[in-house]
C-alpha cells in the first residue's frame, strides 16, 4: 500500500537494504517495512551450500578423464560478494540476476583449473590410484586461491567422488588388469606347483636316504656275518688241523706199539706159527695151509693124486 512493503529473510540469508545508494540495514535474518519505489533489496545465501560437479582432465600421458566431485562452501564475507555480484531480489525475495550461478560456475572452473594442474602431474594409472591424496591437495589448493578468497567464499570441504577414464581404455584397462590377474594366478600356480615338486623331491631324497642307510646297515650286517662265517671256518680248519695231528699222533703210537710187539716174531717161521695154533684152529684150516706147503713144494713133488674120498675121509677124522 503506497509503495510499502514488508520483507522478512531466513538466518542463513544476508540482507542488504539500500535507498538510493545509500546501505540503510544489513544483516543476517532481518524483517523490516521499507518503501520499494526508493529501496534495493540484496540477500546473499551464507548457509553452507553443495556443489556437485562433473569436468574433464588431461593426464600427463594425455590420456582423458572424467572427474566427477562435490565441493561444499558458504559464503563467509556476503559484503566482499555483494560488491563483486549482483544478488538483488524482488518483493518476493527472487533473485533478479543470474549472479549466483556465476559463483558456482567460477567455483567450478578453478576446482578444474587446479585439479587439471594436479592430474597432469601423473600418469592414468597414477591419477586413478591416487584419488585420496588428489582430493587433499586440491581441496588445500582451493582453500588458500586467491580466486576463491576474492569472492568472498570459504571452501568447507571438497569429495572426488571418481576419476573415470573413457570407455575404450576401460576395456583396455579391464583387460590389462584382467591378464595381470591372471598371470598372478599362474604365477600362483606355479609356485603352489613348484612347492609341491619340491616337496615330493625332499620327499624322495629323504626316502633315498633312508634306503642307502638301510642297505649300508644290511651290508654290514652282512660283512659282520661273513666275518664271522670265516672266522667260524678258520675256527673249524684248525680244529680239523689239530684232529689231524692228533690223529697222526695216535697213527704213529700204535704203529710203534705194533712194531714193538712183531719185532720178536720177524725171526720165527711162518709155518712153526701156523702150526702152533693149528689145533685151537679149524680142520679145514689146517688142511689148506698142508696144501699150502705142498703148493710151495710142488716142484720137488712128482705126482700127488688127492680124490674127494680122501678129503671127506681127512676131514671126518679130524671131526672125530
Amino acid at each position: 500500500m503506497f509503495g510499502i512493503k514488508f520483507a522478512s529473510f531466513s538466518p542463513t540469508t544476508f540482507v542488504i537494504h539500500t535507498v538510493n545508494g545509500i546501505v540503510k540495514r544489513k544483516g543476517r535474518g532481518l524483517s523490516f517495512f521499507y518503501f520499494a519505489p526508493w529501496s534495493n533489496l540484496e540477500a546473499l545465501p551464507v548457509g553452507s551450500e553443495d556443489l556437485p560437479f562433473v569436468f574433464n582432465i588431461t593426464t600427463a600421458d594425455f590420456q582423458a578423464v572424467t572427474l566427477q566431485g562435490q565441493l561444499t562452501y558458504r559464503v563467509s564475507e556476503p559484503e566482499k560478494l555483494a560488491a563483486l555480484l549482483d544478488y538483488s531480489v524482488d518483493e518476493d525475495g527472487t533473485l533478479l540476476t543470474d549472479d549466483h550461478d556465476k559463483l558456482q560456475q567460477r567455483l567450478i572452473h578453478t576446482t578444474q583449473v587446479l585439479t587439471n594442474a594436479l592430474t597432469g602431474q601423473l600418469d592414468l594409472a597414477g591419477s586413478l590410484q591416487s584419488l585420496d591424496s588428489l582430493t587433499a591437495k586440491v581441496e588445500k589448493e582451493l582453500s588458500t586461491s586467491e580466486a576463491v578468497t576474492m569472492l568472498g567464499v570459504e571452501v568447507l570441504g571438497l569429495m572426488l567422488l571418481s576419476i573415470k577414464p573413457t570407455p575404450e581404455m576401460a576395456r583396455a584397462l579391464e583387460a590389462e588388469a584382467r591378464e595381470a590377474l591372471q598371470g598372478k594366478a599362474d604365477n600362483a600356480i606355479f609356485e603352489r606347483r613348484q612347492h609341491a615338486l619340491e616337496q615330493e623331491r625332499s620327499l624322495k631324497e629323504t626316502e633315498l636316504a633312508t634306503r642307502k642307510a638301510v642297505e649300508a646297515k644290511e651290508r654290514e650286517l652282512k660283512e659282520a656275518q661273513l666275518q664271522g662265517d670265516i672266522s667260524a671256518e678258520k675256527q673249524r680248519a684248525e680244529l680239523v688241523e689239530e684232529n689231524a695231528k692228533n690223529e697222526k699222533i695216535s697213527a704213529d703210537a700204535r704203529a710203534y706199539a705194533l712194531d714193538a710187539c712183531l719185532k720178536p716174531l720177524e725171526k720165527l717161521d711162518v709155518r712153526k706159527v701156523t702150526a702152533l695154533t693149528a689145533s685151537s684152529t679149524d680142520p679145514r684150516a689146517s688142511i689148506a695151509l698142508a696144501f699150502q706147503e705142498l703148493a710151495e713144494n710142488a716142484a720137488n713133488i712128482g705126482e700127488l693124486n688127492v680124490s674127494p674120498d680122501l678129503l671127506r675121509t681127512l676131514l671126518d677124522r679130524r671131526d672125530d
